[in-house]
C-alpha cells in the first residue's frame, strides 16, 4: 500500500511528469499533516487520564507513550481513508490552487 492513503484518481492519469510529482508530494504532505495532527490529538487525550497507581509509572514511560502515539497516528494515516483529514485537506488545496490543471 502507498504511504498516502489517498488513491490516485483518473484525473491524475493525464498529467505531465512534473504535475504527477507535485501531486505525489502534496498527497504525502497531507498524509504527514494528518499523522502529526492525530499524534498531537492522542497526546492531548492522554493528558486527560489520571496517572493511576505508582505501579503504572516507570522511568521512560513518557517516551514510550510518545512513541506509541506516533505509531498509532502513522498507522491510522496509512489506512484507506485515515481519519479523513488528509483527503479533505488535499481536495481543498487542489481546488483552491488549481494544482492539477
Amino acid at each position: 500500500m502507498k504511504s498516502s492513503a489517498i488513491k490516485e484518481t483518473a484525473a491524475t492519469a493525464g498529467l505531465t511528469p512534473q504535475q504527477r510529482d507535485a501531486d505525489k508530494k502534496l498527497r504525502k504532505a497531507c498524509a504527514d499533516f494528518e499523522t502529526i495532527f492525530t499524534s498531537y490529538l492522542l497526546k492531548t487525550m492522554r493528558k486527560t487520564v489520571s496517572p493511576g497507581l505508582k505501579v503504572n509509572q516507570f522511568t521512560g514511560k513518557d517516551t514510550y507513550d510518545m512513541m506509541m502515539d506516533q505509531k498509532i497516528a502513522e498507522d491510522l494515516a496509512k489506512r484507506q481513508n485515515g481519519i479523513g483529514l488528509q483527503k479533505a485537506l488535499y481536495e481543498q488545496l487542489v481546488k483552491k490552487n488549481n494544482l492539477l490543471k
